[in-house]
């Protein structure tokens, strides 16, 4: 399966999960007995491991929980002073992290919806298992059940069931589509900032667009976030995943 999957889907945004060789150290893996592998296909991601010499563990260029960048403007405003560099690609170009998939035990179980999508992974592998959040989390530390969260609280709500503004509220839209905030400004509002994340209600295009536009909205001095759910399918899923962490923290 290791095969089949990297020779497909690498370099691109998808983590296997593997057992660890004792060359690999603890500190990298949270003291568990798998490690996290994938080959970005960025070109500047390519030549710093190539630079290095050696493969790089690195943690993600974000605080704890809060929305993840997607431009170097989003790191330096979250990291600004507490680290010495950016390395500057440009926007990235997938918009949401990359699928983990463990493949250390006698099953393919996702741990993370992300940029490749479970239907294309499935048709390479077969059926791959969605564990329970609890068990999730077990396995993969990183799976905090609030995470990706600007700093106004975020409320998921389908468009014909958008809320008002309260009194002296700023309140924020994140429209799934132009439909959508149709449907929400007439229904609900008035809103201090809105973002569109397709016209179309696209799922590849709303993930690539979708911490750009919560950067954002983040930046409005908002209270409260009104998110649309859109369909889990493709890249829906990893979206979806992303609006409920962002949710959670209310």
């Amino acid at each position: 399966r290791v095969g089949a999957l990297a020779e497909r889907f690498w370099p691109g945004p998808l983590t296997l999960v593997l057992p660890k060789r004792d060359a690999v150290p603890g500190i990298v893996t949270a003291g568990l007995d798998t490690v996290g592998v994938r080959i970005p296909d960025h070109p500047v991601a390519r030549a710093l491991i190539t630079a290095a010499g050696v493969p790089i563990a690195a943690p993600s260029a974000n605080r704890f929980g809060r929305v993840s960048p997607t431009r170097a403007e989003h790191v330096a405003r979250q990291l600004g002073g507490r680290i010495g560099l950016i390395l500057d690609g440009g926007p990235c170009r997938v918009g949401v992290e990359s699928t983990v998939l463990l493949l250390a035990v006698d099953r393919a179980v996702l741990l993370r919806p992300g940029g490749t999508p479970l239907e294309a992974i499935e048709a390479v592998i077969g059926p791959v298992t969605i564990p329970a959040e609890h068990e999730a989390r077990s396995l993969s530390p990183g799976r905090a059940a609030s995470h990706y969260a600007p700093r106004a609280a975020v409320v998921l709500a389908a468009p014909e069931a958008t809320p008002r503004a309260k009194t002296g509220e700023r309140l924020g839209l994140l429209a799934a589509s132009e439909a959508g905030r149709r449907v929400a400004e007439a229904v609900g509002g008035p809103f201090a900032a809105v973002e569109v994340l397709s016209a179309t209600g696209d799922a590849v295009e709303a993930a690539a667009r979708l911490f750009d536009a919560l950067h954002r909205l983040d930046a409005a001095d908002l209270d409260r976030i009104v998110a649309q759910p859109v369909p889990e399918a493709g890249l829906g899923r990893a979206v979806m995943d992303r609006l409920r962490r962002a949710a959670a923290r209310r």
